[in-house]
């Protein structure tokens, strides 16, 4: 599984990139396989064109990368940080980023290190100049707290991902049910047509039973259970009434929770 696979990733673009804008801590995302997922993020000068752009500086550019995690000093004295991005207890990448002095610098050091990395001294000193400045405790708290934003914005669009099948399919059936009972109501009503025809036959036929004198005492009987059915039956149609009202209330109140 890759972030790719259920992720837009250009929401990961859009906080790393606020992140950076507000923080002055640069940033980018890498899969699993360490390719890049994004743009980076405010990359200074001082590490991707001096710094990493000389033999030695990227030979131990790389090792911390390789080695180091959570937030740390680089080789070069500026303080970098790496998280990873974790869904279902799989790593899946990992948010990188830092570039930034916990303090001033103190430039006659960063001489000796452009010496022994062989890049010309005073074009080092004027990238470092631009590198921003921020305090331990601030660069440590900023990068956990984008940890934590990026970590939940992935699992939730991958809760996303894994539900979206599964929302279709309920909301197809709460379609279907709706259509149910429409069905019922349209029989119910038909039922309770019925009802009242059986009523008024049976009220025919006790008026022609009374008519009829003793010979029409048992006819007379028959008629009046018809009737009694005829109650009940309308009774019951009531009560159906009434339940499939509710369930089309609930219904429509689920649609409305998916419209939403």
């Amino acid at each position: 599984m890759e972030l790719k696979d259920f992720m837009d990733l250009n929401k990961l673009q859009e906080i790393q990139d606020s992140f950076s804008d507000s923080t002055g801590l640069t940033a980018i995302a890498v899969g699993k396989n360490g390719e890049y997922l994004t743009e980076g993020s405010n990359f200074t000068d001082f590490c991707m064109k001096y710094t990493r752009g000389s033999v030695e500086g990227n030979k131990r550019c790389v090792k911390c990368d390789n080695e180091c995690t959570g937030t740390y000093f680089c080789h070069a004295g500026l303080m970098d940080f790496s998280v990873d991005i974790v869904v279902n207890g799989e790593k899946l990448g990992a948010i990188i980023g830092g570039q930034v002095l916990p303090n001033e610098p103190d430039e006659e050091a960063f001489r000796k290190t452009a010496e022994e990395l062989g890049i010309d001294p005073d074009k080092y000193i004027q990238a470092l100049r631009k590198v921003p400045v921020s305090t331990e405790k601030r660069i440590r708290a900023a990068s956990s707290l984008l940890g934590i934003i990026v970590n939940q914005l992935v699992n939730l669009e991958y809760f996303k991902h894994n539900n979206a099948g599964r929302l279709d399919s309920v909301k197809a059936n709460i379609k279907k049910s709706g259509e149910l009972v429409d069905k019922i109501n349209e029989n119910t009503g038909h039922l309770k047509g019925i009802a009242k025809k059986q009523t008024i036959l049976s009220l025919n036929a006790t008026i022609e039973a009374a008519r009829s004198g003793e010979a029409g005492v048992g006819f007379a009987v028959v008629a009046k259970s018809m009737q009694d059915l005829s109650g009940q039956s309308a009774g019951i149609y009531n009560d159906i009434e009434k339940s499939v009202a509710e369930i089309t209330t609930l219904i429509n109140s689920m649609s409305q929770l998916f419209e939403d």
